[in-house]
């Protein structure tokens, strides 16, 4: 695995799972989604990870005008780097593309693998009312829903990407989306050094077992060598116990309320830059140092906003 002296802090400001009668600092509309980007940023966030919502009900969207409407203010306010989602329930390639083709963001994340959300209409029982119809109908449907990332997504996504000039962070859920990863990397379609995100605790991949960390680590060096950079996420409580593990391990970490929506037990995080300064503040403490985006962008052989599309 490479090895960089500083932790690069990614902020994943909304996500697609969280819905608006769980917190209600969720950020909905792009005006929200773009405040959110540029507090985390300012706060030490490298990079934000970016999903859309439809502004009038919050239900996710893949709509690239919805991206544009927050894409453009986070870029002409701050220098983080933008990491644009292909994820989603659709089958659709080019639906999940769209705002990747758009934009041409420097940064995107592509899953490695096919999952389903299993457990995830239990969430529906702990809510006895909901601001929105789509909420509960979305979280009972979740045991019929698979999150499809077979061969031929994968590859039209990386070839997409390719286009754009985009680099991909692969997201792994699981062990054998690392060896998925090493078949394209095989057939040439993706390239090292390899930016690789290894997810614990989302329903269908690998648990939050800390032994997982290493496990993960330890296939990602057996197939990978130095030829990779490491990020990990986790979600809810797990989220800061195991990211300061990983970095402790060499990984760079993500935060935010696309993955938890709390500070701590009980209290819900009132924005993303909160995360982001808890997060902070746990590895300055250990005295880890903290990327600028630039930083970043050299650690990630990353292009630059310059080369940015419109």
């Amino acid at each position: 695995m490479a090895q960089d002296r500083k932790v690069i802090i990614t902020c994943a400001i909304t996500g697609s799972a969280h819905t608006p009668t769980m917190s209600p600092h969720l950020p909905i509309t792009p005006d929200q989604i773009a405040q959110e980007a540029i507090a985390a940023a300012a706060a030490g966030a490298a990079i934000v990870h970016v999903h859309a919502r439809d502004p009038a009900d919050g239900r996710p969207t893949s709509d690239p005008d919805t991206y544009g409407a927050f894409l453009e203010p986070v870029r002409r306010a701050t220098d983080v780097v933008i990491n644009i989602t292909t994820s989603g329930a659709s089958a659709d390639v080019e639906q999940r593309t769209a705002a990747l083709v758009r934009f041409k963001p420097e940064l995107a994340s592509l899953n490695m693998g096919s999952l389903s959300p299993y457990g995830r209409q239990r969430v529906a029982d702990k809510f006895d009312s909901w601001t929105h119809e789509w909420e509960p109908a979305l979280l009972k449907a979740a045991p019929s829903r698979t999150y499809v990332n077979d061969e031929e997504t994968i590859e039209r996504i990386i070839t997409a990407a390719r286009r754009s000039g985009t680099r991909l962070e692969c997201e792994c859920y699981d062990v054998g989306h690392l060896y998925n990863l090493a078949y394209f990397l095989d057939r040439g379609l993706l390239s090292p050094p390899l930016i690789i995100q290894t997810v614990y605790g989302f329903s269908g991949g690998i648990g939050l077992d800390p032994q997982n960390v290493t496990h993960m680590r330890s296939i990602a060096d057996r197939l990978f060598g130095a030829d990779y950079h490491w990020s990990v996420l986790a979600p809810g409580r797990h989220q800061f116990r195991i990211c300061t593990m990983a970095a402790a391990m060499g990984a760079n970490v993500r935060v935010g309320l696309e993955d938890s929506l709390y500070l701590a037990k009980g209290r819900l995080a009132r924005s993303n830059a909160e995360q982001v300064v808890r997060m902070r503040q746990v590895l300055e403490l250990l005295s880890f140092e903290i990327a600028t985006p630039d930083e970043a962008r050299r650690m990630l052989h990353l292009r630059g906003n310059g080369a940015a599309g419109t």
